[in-house]
């Protein structure tokens, strides 16, 4: 019989591991950890011609994002399970079912108290992604391996220049509702910044693109 908790344990909390690791085998899931993607934590996909169920998770999430990533789309896995195509991807049977799987780890305290306090919030409407939630993603940010060069632009004094990973740089500019203005300064054109998105801060414009 497989078991995969000593490599889920370099990902996820030690007691964490063995529960994954069993839903892995008893679900016949083919479970990898994915290179950093940009676009989402995690994916899961359902049984199609002859594969079963997938799940994938960002290999560089800290622990704690990992487990609730894992514990995200195994909620699809069991409401495909129970339900299959006939619902919304993150409609009331998927809520029902997330609720259902992160329970355990709740009553087991093994989320640090400022993460299980933004989690048990998080718990009573969960979205279809953990870091639409600012509160939960801004504590769970604080587990993150530290990077100098990241910043949230919420982070940044107002007029601040910053660039994206792929080169684009912006000026920030005043925050209008949940959302802050950006001008991004080759094109002159604004776009609205989420407050929790990674940014490289930078102490001047490059002449080139002004």
């Amino acid at each position: 019989m497989p078991d995969f908790t000593l490599q889920l344990r370099k990902y996820m909390p030690d007691a964490a591991a063995p529960v994954i690791s069993r839903w892995i085998i008893d679900s016949h899931c083919r479970f990898r950890i994915s290179k950093s993607r940009s676009s989402k934590l995690g994916d899961y996909r359902p049984p199609f011609g002859p594969h079963g169920h997938r799940i994938s998770v960002n290999h560089n999430l800290n622990p704690y994002a990992f487990l609730i990533t894992t514990v995200h789309e195994f909620a699809h896995l069991e409401a495909w399970n129970r339900y299959q195509n006939k619902i919304k991807p993150h409609g009331k049977e998927w809520k029902i079912c997330f609720k259902q799987l992160m329970q355990p780890f709740i009553r087991t305290n093994i989320f640090p108290a400022d993460v299980q306090i933004a989690l048990i919030r998080y718990m009573e409407n969960p979205a279809a992604s953990s870091c639409t939630d600012l509160d939960l993603f801004r504590v769970l940010k604080k587990y993150d391996p530290q990077n100098e060069r990241l910043h949230i632009v919420e982070q940044l004094p107002e007029n601040t220049f910053f660039s994206l990973k792929n080169g684009r740089i912006f000026q920030k500019k005043e925050k209008i509702r949940k959302r802050y203005r950006c001008l991004e300064l080759k094109t002159k054109r604004v776009y609205l910044f989420s407050p929790i998105a990674e940014v490289i801060p930078l102490d001047s414009p490059i002449n080139s693109v002004i």
